[in-house]
C-alpha cells in the first residue's frame, strides 16, 4: 500500500505530539523515524512506531517533555544528558549544536548520556553533511546485551550502530549507515513479520550453526552474528567495532555499557535494557582546515561512480548514494507500507490515505 509522504510525516508528528512530545520536536522526530521508509531501511521506520517508540513515550522510559542538559563545555567538545528524551529528535539536536561547534572550531564533538533510541543513524550524521560537513555518528545499546563475542558463551553488546556522512556528488551525499553486527534486529523482524527467511549468517544457534528462521531470533533459539561472518572469515572485526562504538558512546560519555559483570551473571542469554543509552555525536569541518575539500570530495565520489561494473551487473555506486534516489522516488510517487503495518498505524490513529497510482 503506498502512501503519501507528506501524509506520513505529519500524521506521525502528529502522534507524537499526542504522546506528549513538543510540537516541532515531533516534526523533528518523525523526520528522523520516516527516514528510514524514505531511503528502503523499513525496519528503522514507521515499523518501530508502535513496536518501539509508542512503549517507550508511554512506559516513562523516555520523557517526552525532557530537556537535555549541559553538563561539561569545553568549546569544540560538550557533554550533555539527554534525560530520557526521545532520541530521533535528541540525537539530531545534538548534531546540530556539533555543526556549530565545528563552525567555530573546525571541530565539534557532543558526548551524550542518558539518552534513548535513535531510529536510523544515518539521518542524524546527515545534518552535517547538509552544511557542508563531515558527521560521525556512533551509539551504543545502553547496558543491553543481545550479541556474543565470536567464539564467548555470554552476550555483552547490543547492535552498537555506526554512521559517516559526507558532502559527495551533488545531491547524492556519501551516507554509511551499518550496525556492527551483520545486520540490526530491526531487519531480522521485518523478515519475520514478511514470512520471509533470515539469510545464512545472519543467525546462528548455540552451536555456530546456520539459522534461516527470522522467527527463531525472538523466540531466543538464535543469536545475531556480527560483520565479518564466522570467527575464520574476520567476525572479530565486527566484534572489534562493536567494542569500538562502546568505547567512544558508552565509556566517553558514561552512559550504561553492555559488557558490564552483570552480564557475567546467569546463562549468558539477551539481557539488560537499552536504556540510558550513550553517543557520539561528531562534526569536522574540513573548509576550516584547507581550500578546495568539496570539488576533491565531487571527484573522489564521482571516480567511484564511474568504475566500470563487471559485465551484466548494476553500475557502482557508494553507500548513500541509491538511498538518495530512492527517496526521491518515494518522495514523489509515495511510501509502500505492507497492508499490516498500514492497519497498525490506522489503529494508533493515523489517517494514511492510500494512493491508487504512482504520482
Amino acid at each position: 500500500m503506498r502512501v503519501p509522504y507528506t501524509a506520513l510525516l505529519g500524521e506521525t508528528a502528529a502522534c507524537l505530539t499526542r504522546l506528549g512530545v513538543p510540537r516541532a520536536r515531533s516534526r523533528l522526530a518523525a523526520e528522523a523515524l520516516c527516514h528510514g521508509d524514505l531511503t528502503g531501511m523499513d525496519s528503522h521506520g514507521v515499523f518501530n512506531l508502535a513496536r518501539l517508540y509508542v512503549p517507550l513515550l508511554e512506559s516513562g522510559r523516555a520523557d517526552p517533555a525532557a530537556e537535555p542538559t549541559t553538563l561539561r563545555d569545553l568549546g569544540a567538545c560538550v557533554l550533555l544528558d539527554h534525560r530520557r528524551a526521545l532520541g530521533l529528535w535528541a540525537a539530531s539536536e545534538g548534531m546540530d549544536l556539533a555543526v556549530r561547534r565545528a563552525a567555530d572550531h573546525g571541530i565539534g564533538l557532543v558526548s551524550v548520556r542518558g539518552a534513548t533510541h535513535f531510529g536510523c543513524a544515518g539521518v542524524h550524521a546527515l545534518r552535517a553533511a547538509a552544511r557542508g560537513m563531515i558527521g560521525v555518528v556512533a551509539a551504543n545499546c545502553g547496558g543491553q546485551r543481545i550479541a556474543r563475542p565470536p567464539l564467548g558463551a555470554a552476550a555483552l553488546l547490543g547492535t552498537n550502530p555506526l554512521s559517516v556522512a559526507a558532502p559527495a556528488v551533488e545531491g547524492r551525499p556519501f551516507v554509511l549507515d551499518m550496525s556492527t553486527t551483520v545486520v540490526p534486529t530491526g531487519r531480522v523482524r521485518t523478515a519475520a513479520r514478511d514470512g520471509r527467511p533470515a539469510p545464512e549468517g545472519w543467525l546462528t544457534d548455540d552451536a555456530g550453526r546456520p539459522v534461516t528462521d527470522a522467527g527463531a531470533y525472538d523466540r531466543g533459539e538464535a543469536w545475531l552474528g556480527w560483520l565479518g561472518g564466522r570467527p575464520e572469515t574476520g567476525a572479530y572485526k565486527g566484534f572489534g567495532l562493536g567494542l569500538t562504538v562502546e568505547l567512544l558512546a558508552g565509556l566517553v560519555s558514561g552512559a550504561a555499557t553492555g559488557p558490564s559483570r552483570a552480564a557475567l551473571d546467569g546463562d549468558g542469554r539477551p539481557g539488560g535494557s537499552d536504556d540510558d543509552i550513550g553517543f557520539l555525536l561528531l562534526a569536522i569541518a574540513p573548509g576550516m582546515l584547507r581550500d578546495g575539500f568539496p570539488e576533491d570530495a565531487r571527484d573522489v565520489f564521482a571516480t567511484v561512480l564511474d568504475c566500470p561494473p563487471l559485465a551484466g551487473h548494476d553500475p557502482v555506486r557508494y553507500p548513500g548514494h541509491q538511498e538518495a534516489e530512492l527517496a526521491a522516488r518515494r518522495r514523489a510517487s509515495g511510501v509502500p507500507l505492507p497492508a499490516s503495518l498500514h492497519a497498525e498505524l490506522t489503529g494508533l490513529g493515523l489517517d494514511l490515505p492510500v494512493l491508487t497510482e504512482a504520482r
